[in-house]
């Protein structure tokens, strides 16, 4: 609902809102340009003063304006000719030109009615409105998306187009739900549609009949000072009974001309002072750097209007078509979806349409919608819920441990889950696990035990499926095809052998990069966008599950290269290590923003064994800034693999890696790189004492020792892998 709230405002508003935002941005310049350029008054100079030094210079002068930026300006009849000028306040002279600035007046009209009077001036309020929508939505989306708002500026993943939309959106949204409201404002103001409650003083009864007043002899002109002054208008010339009118922030008064006594007082209305604040809040005319401000956030509209529609086209292209889906408050089923690369969700397609054929309704959502409010008709929620990184909620989940954890369980309704992995990698269904154990202890009871579907098996969820419709009394046949990534030819161009004198045979296998559109490369999809860490997606002859391996160039390399090891048995190691330069392999490319080496110049602590060295070459590779990078690397015999050993001596030279330590585990003396590790106790003390950030990448085994000795090490200083894990400053790619 939320999403829908988003979406459609967004899509269907998308021109007005951007030239809202963008005139508006341009208008927020001139406040500041003119006070920088208005000559400002001296402080203590009072209203008595200035006027005298206009008069003297300008002897028919009917008024003095001062504008909230400080600019002061008179206007005057000389021989019955109107003249006007900007006023140098220490001299009472002109210095410059008084008439509107005709950029400014087109951007003004133009943001407040598209050149179309009252009918854009409807135009632009609706525009307003939506981007209202837009504003307070959207900060709903990034709180459930970032897992509350006390997570709000948590670190983001996922495609380039949705971080930067969310990343200006939890910088912008308070300025633009601001600059909306004040502007619906004062078009309703506009339109006579809020209370006219103004303050006007009463005409003075009586005045002295006398003229030719002398500034100095007002008490009230002498104590008001420039600083508050609004406008000063002067008595008609030859007309005794007219009167000074003075405004000042605080109201307006009258003057006698004679005397200069205040003949007549009216304070502003509270009203008057609210729509006088909303004003100044809108246009920055009084508050030219909060001005500034809100034009800097408003930039950041169009940029979120396009990403906005490369999220919703990409959302609409990555998840499936569920048909007849029924409504969250009407579903007996309720099927919550936990995916990161959108694989999950053809698994809840699949689900859904076999509950519908068998006479179930049901409903499909993201995890992140979780609210058992609106299941005013379910008996039941089943969670199907992949798993990202180390046991962390995948990018539809954001949020929902945390919301499941703070309530108790709903009546009769249960509860069950079913976990998504690989059970190669250590932290297989962890997050489904944990959701699973969450559930139990609020007291949900699951209608079939947890269970996983490895490495997207029809056959694990045609079996889960089966119990399923068991516990609910049906009969239920998941005949579920994988969806997979849409692959592309990779054409092998060179390979580097290792490994054949240890049994471990090895290889560097480097790939030209395939074409891309410029949709691609725009949105970074498929091989549009990569970087070394990202994982290249392999499908083996003979099999409908891809292998993953990390990648160890970025695009701007101009090759795709990963490095593998023959695995016995294994079926897509030995296909790749049979391939011959000229051969090519369908494969696909998946971000993964969790284990890039990231910006900044921050120590990076980088080990890894055997093929983890991949993505970790890439790091050092991409280095063009000489950050500091310390390399700890662990091989078998360093004469048969020292992957990349001719690079690294290439790399200390040009300053892109600072240090190599290597551990060689066969031998008289087997040593492994948590010994390497300990071995350089201090230093690495040091590189984390100074904010240093650690990668692992390798097999379980080697991590486990490595997180083992990093413990050690850290210990002293009341620190430990999980605490920088915790900080962002310790990932790791294992398997």
């Amino acid at each position: 609902m939320i999403r829908a709230l988003h979406r459609w405002p967004g899509l269907l508003a998308l021109v007005i809102v951007t030239v809202l935002a963008l005139s508006g941005a341009a208008l927020s310049v001139f406040p500041m340009a003119e006070r920088l350029s208005a000559p400002q008054a001296e402080a203590g100079l009072s209203v008595a003063d200035l006027a005298k030094r206009i008069e003297n210079t300008y002897p028919g002068v009917e008024q003095i304006k001062r504008a909230p930026s400080g600019k002061i300006t008179a206007y005057w009849f000389d021989a019955g000719t109107p003249g006007s000028a900007v006023i140098d306040p220490a001299t009472g002279q002109g210095v410059g030109s008084a008439d509107p600035n005709q950029i400014e007046r087109w951007l003004t009209n133009l943001h407040r009615s598209l050149f179309l009077d009252d009918t854009g001036r409807i135009v632009m309020a609706v525009g307003a409105a939506a981007m209202l929508v837009l504003a307070l939505s959207g900060a709903l989306l990034v709180a459930r998306r970032a897992g509350g708002v006390r997570r709000w500026f948590a670190p983001l993943r996922g495609p380039l187009s949705a971080r930067l939309h969310v990343e200006i959106a939890r910088v912008a949204v308070v300025g633009l739900a601001l600059s909306s409201v004040t502007a619906l404002w004062m078009t309703a103001s506009t339109f006579d549609l809020l209370p006219a409650e103004t303050s006007v003083a009463a005409m003075p009864a009586e005045v002295s009949g006398q003229t030719g007043l002398v500034f100095a002899a007002s008490q009230t002109l002498v104590q008001t000072p420039v600083a508050e002054l609004r406008a000063l208008s002067f008595p008609y010339p030859g007309d005794a009974s007219d009167v000074f009118t003075l405004s000042i922030d605080r109201g307006t008064g009258y003057l006698d001309q004679g005397t200069g006594a205040l003949l007549g007082w009216a304070d502003l209305t509270g009203w008057e002072s609210v729509s006088e604040t909303i004003y100044m809040l809108h246009t920055g005319q009084g508050a030219a750097t909060l001005g500034l401000v809100l034009g800097l956030m408003a930039l950041g509209v169009p940029v979120m209007g396009v990403t906005g529609v490369l999220m919703w086209w990409m959302r609409r292209q990555g998840r499936p078509r569920i048909p007849h889906n029924q409504a969250a408050s009407r579903a007996r089923t309720i099927l919550l979806v936990g995916s990161e690369g959108g694989s999950t969700w053809s698994f809840a397609a699949t689900l859904h349409k076999a509950l519908s054929d068998a006479g179930q309704s049901a409903h499909v959502a993201a995890m992140s919608a979780f609210d058992p409010d609106r299941y005013s008709s379910a008996e039941r929620i089943i969670v199907l819920a992949a798993t990202y990184g180390d046991g962390d909620a995948p990018a539809s989940a954001k949020g929902f441990v945390d919301r499941l954890s703070r309530l108790e369980a709903v009546g009769a309704m249960s509860l069950s889950v079913l976990g998504f992995g690989d059970r190669s990698f250590p932290d297989y269904c962890a997050y489904a696990q944990a959701v699973s154990d969450v559930a139990v202890s609020r007291g949900w009871a699951p209608l079939v035990p947890y269970d996983t579907v490895d490495r997207q098996s029809p056959q694990d969820f045609a079996r889960w499926g089966h119990a399923l419709g068991q516990a609910m009394g049906i009969t239920l046949l998941l005949s579920h095809q994988p969806v997979l990534p849409q692959a592309r030819a990779l054409t092998l161009v060179s390979r580097r052998d290792y490994g054949a004198d240890v049994q471990a045979p090895t290889a560097i296998l480097r790939f030209a990069v395939p074409k891309v559109s410029l949709w691609q490369r725009l949105t970074g999809r498929g091989f549009g966008r990569f970087q070394a860490g990202d994982l290249l997606g392999i499908l083996p002859e003979g099999s409908a599950v891809p292998r993953f391996y990390s990648l160890a160039s970025a695009r701007r390399d101009g090759f795709v290269e990963i490095v593998v090891r023959k695995h016995v048995g294994g079926l897509c190691s030995g296909q790749l290590m049979a391939l011959e330069a000229g051969d090519t392999v369908p494969a696909f490319c998946r971000p993964n923003p969790s284990f890039h080496a990231g910006r900044g110049r921050a120590p990076l602590i980088l080990i890894g064994a055997g093929t983890g060295i991949g993505p970790l070459a890439g790091f050092i590779r991409a280095n063009g800034q000489r950050r500091p990078i310390h390399l700890f690397f662990g091989m078998r015999r360093p004469e048969s693999d020292f992957l990349y050993g001719a690079d690294m001596i290439d790399w200390q030279a040009s300053g892109r890696l600072c240090k190599l330590a290597t551990a060689v585990s066969r031998g008289t003396s087997p040593h492994y790189v948590q010994d390497a590790l300990r071995g350089e106790r201090a230093q690495v003390v040091a590189l984390i004492r100074g904010g240093a950030r650690v990668m692992v990448c390798g097999g379980r085994d080697m991590a486990a020792g490595v997180a083992d000795a990093l413990a050690d090490i850290l210990s002293p200083m009341g620190l430990s892998p999980m605490t920088l894990k915790a900080e962002g400053r310790y990932v790791e790619d294992v398997y």
